[in-house]
């Protein structure tokens, strides 16, 4: 028999979403957010413009052409504490120095989806154990990946990149300094940059867009049609000719605005990653990118048993085989060492064979001569 429902107005059922908001409210969340792309594309201003602070520091250009010569692509974690209204946000920033910097950029991407598939394994360990208070998380909820504005399409190395980080992480494509580009050849841009994504079947992320509300699903819809997002990252504050003060950039012919929709797009993708999907963009990495880990790990390893290790450092793969070079050096060294060691035990042996042949020859006929003068001796004894 189903159960009658029952509503009283003194039972307090709705009072349940009041108590899950104080238990949130004092736990805090973890949002965990990777920036990933080339060298000169403003991520570290984009960061900072974002969350209205300084978080990250700019880097030092002399130290990053220094790095250069390691030619390996380089993880840093920067973490902070954001409160707002009394809710504390523990936010930590994923940066991928080096990535794309070098003329060959093969396997360019392998510490970075190490980096995603470690923290997938570290969470499924913790999980494994018998105490689970505690649990660090650093499962990354979103990645920033982004493009050069160069106004043609997606490159090879984008593609390759992008192929790998969207069946692992909430991927959002943005577009650099958009105001580099014309109104009309930015919208250009986008359209090659989705066409591409479509025919190699790069999954990037998508927000529920259906709502019961028609101001929600219309505001879902208008920041998903902006993907790829264009933005402009400035923490400077300019004046306007009309007298405004606004957070910009400041040219000649005017002022780039960053919080101007006419402008770019940073809006709408703050309003994705912060306002409005935050919860989305967790809930979709645990329920979707860390189950698929968990399924395709649990099907191939036993229980307990380490994670296979499919990657190689590119710092340290080229140190092999430099290794591996000098090594066959050394061994075809060696070997026509002792080829020629070889010939010479030959040439030597031949030498000696040739000796004992003559000094043979010799002894058969110092015989022969012998025998002669046996024969001649018999012969004068007889006659006497």
């Amino acid at each position: 028999m189903a159960p009658s429902a029952t509503s009283s107005p003194g039972i307090g059922i709705a009072n349940l979403p009041n108590q899950r908001h104080k238990i949130v409210t004092q736990r805090g969340a973890n949002f965990t957010l990777m920036v990933c792309g080339e060298s000169g594309l403003g991520k570290t201003t984009f960061v900072n413009t974002l969350f209205t602070t300084g978080i990250k520091e700019h880097k030092n250009h002399v130290k990053r052409h220094s790095e250069q010569l390691d030619k390996t692509v380089k993880i840093e974690i920067t973490k902070a504490e954001l409160e707002e209204k009394l809710f504390k946000v523990q936010l930590t920033v994923i940066d991928t120095p080096g990535f794309g910097d070098y003329v060959n950029n093969r396997n360019n991407w392998d510490p970075i989806i190490e980096f995603l598939d470690d923290q997938h394994e570290s969470f499924m360990r913790q999980e494994q154990q018998p105490t689970r208070e505690g649990k660090i998380d650093m499962r990354v909820h979103a990645c920033l990946y982004f493009i050069r504005p160069t106004g043609h399409t997606l490159s090879a190395l984008d593609v390759e990149v992008m192929k790998r980080l969207g069946s692992r992480v909430n991927l959002i494509p943005v577009i650099a300094k958009a105001d580099t580009l014309t109104p009309k050849d930015l919208a250009e841009f986008k359209q090659k940059v989705r066409d591409v994504i479509v025919a190699q079947n790069i999954h990037i992320y998508s927000c529920p867009i259906e709502s019961e509300e028609e101001s929600t699903t219309a505001r879902n819809q208008d920041i998903m049609s902006a993907m790829p997002f264009a933005v402009i990252g400035s923490i400077d504050t300019v004046n306007t000719t009309d007298g405004r003060t606004v957070i910009g950039r400041e040219y000649s012919w005017g002022v780039a605005e960053v919080e101007n929709d006419e402008h770019c797009d940073f809006k709408k993708l703050r309003s994705l990653l912060i306002r409005t999907h935050m919860l989305d963009l967790i809930s979709t990495t645990e329920e979707t990118h860390y189950e698929t880990y968990r399924q395709g790990q649990m099907e191939t390893r036993k229980f307990g048993d380490p994670k296979v290790k499919n990657y190689d450092n590119p710092k340290f793969r080229e140190e092999e085989d430099m290794l591996r070079k000098r090594f066959t050096d050394q061994v075809k060294s060696e070997e026509n060492r002792f080829r020629q060691w070889e010939q010479q035990l030959i040439a030597e042996r031949d030498r000696l064979n040739k000796d004992l042949e003559t000094q043979h020859a010799q002894i058969k006929s110092l015989e022969s001569d012998l025998e002669s003068l046996y024969q001649q001796q018999n012969r004068g004894t007889i006659r006497r």
